[in-house]
């Protein structure tokens, strides 16, 4: 790891942190982002690697960060879409035998700045009370990074899926079920889950209903993504036409988002999201509390659903809606994500309901 540098970070309400510079160094030493926190005990690498993080920084709420390092085979994308990441210790060697690489390498090839040193525990007190707001950190100067937090969007009102969804269709697996996957930024977690049972079609998010019928599948997924799902222009429209031509669907996370927008759903944003692997979500089909991975800033109002879906799924922290089924058709979704790239695999049995749907079918 280079020698360390003096950075700031600053928050739109004129919060300042003083740290160290790591990863790649940004345009004119300052980047700016909506920052939000992550409460996972593991799974940097995979967490900075979900494409669900575009447009935002990233704080670790864990202490020690990078002390495994980094392998290729952990990347959930084709490459980081995060702003940045925000840590209180970057490890100073890797202990893993699995890696390859150190985290700081990892930022700096994929030219992801970030910044180390930080008072987390103070830093993830200000956006659990003010919610998650824009921010800048970098070398530049102090009027600088505050001028570059001041000028930031944030999440709202940017269509992040246009920057992370596949430019051309792919294939993945070789299982005997055929499945439709529209990518708004899918995870290669999500993708190995169906793979093994199914041949993955992997569509653009833009893709029709008329294209992805044309395939004729099994049944449709649809996927997780970053930022507003009012954004993601000729979605819900796809997604209406295929529900209603009786095709099975599961979406997760912006996919599940999605899925209810497409049926009249109100949206909301919540005040600092869901970022963790350790969120308790009670199943109200069978009681059952399962520990659940997310990373979401959007939620869907289920009250707004009443009249065409049942929810199924609640969150424990703050009973938001996780989960939701549609009456009268074969479309299921959840808030979470039952991969779990990184997080406990409690969700799993989701995808085998999926395929069971898919079978009988």
């Amino acid at each position: 790891m280079n020698e360390l540098r003096p950075a700031r970070l600053v928050l739109a309400d004129g919060t300042l942190f003083e740290g160290e510079a790591i990863g790649a160094e940004p345009a004119g030493g300052v980047v700016a982002g909506e920052v939000v926190f992550n409460t996972a005990s593991t799974g940097y690498q995979e967490i900075l690697t979900d494409p669900s993080y575009a447009g935002q920084i990233i704080t670790f709420t864990s202490p020690h960060i990078g002390n495994y390092g980094v392998v290729a085979d952990d990347d959930e994308a084709r490459q980081p879409f995060a702003r940045g990441i925000v840590v209180r210790d970057l490890a100073r060697r890797r202990s893993s035998w699995r890696s390859t690489d150190d985290l700081d390498a990892l930022l700096r090839r994929q030219g992801v700045p970030g910044i180390a040193g930080i008072d987390t525990r103070r830093l993830t007190r200000v956006l659990r009370v003010a919610g998650a707001m824009p921010g800048a950190f970098g070398t530049a100067a102090e009027p600088v990074l505050r001028a570059a937090a001041a000028a930031e969007r944030g999440t709202a009102g940017v269509n992040l899926v246009a920057q992370v969804t596949t430019a051309q269709r792919y294939t993945v697996g070789s299982g005997a079920l055929s499945v439709v996957a529209i990518d708004y930024g899918i995870k290669q977690s999500i993708l190995r889950c169906m793979a093994a049972d199914a041949t993955v079609h992997v569509l653009p998010a833009q893709a029709t209903a008329a294209e992805v019928l044309q395939l004729q599948p099994d049944g449709v997924f649809l996927s997780n993504g970053p930022g507003d799902p009012e954004l993601v222009t000729g979605a819900p429209q796809t997604i209406r036409e295929i529900v209603a031509a009786g095709m099975p669907v599961f979406g997760i996370c912006l996919g599940h988002q999605l899925l209810a927008l497409a049926h009249g759903a109100r949206i909301f944003k919540l005040p600092f999201g869901h970022h963790g692997a350790n969120h308790p979500v009670r199943n109200l089909r069978t009681g059952r509390v399962e520990i659940t991975s997310q990373n979401h800033n959007f939620c869907v109002a289920p009250e707004s659903l009443a009249a065409v879906a049942d929810v199924t799924h609640i969150n424990l922290n703050d009973q938001t809606n996780e989960g939701l089924r549609l009456r009268g058709r074969r479309a299921f979704s959840v808030q979470y994500h039952p991969e779990a790239g990184p997080g406990p695999h409690d969700a799993r049995y989701l995808f085998a309901e999926f395929f069971g749907m898919l079978q009988a079918r």
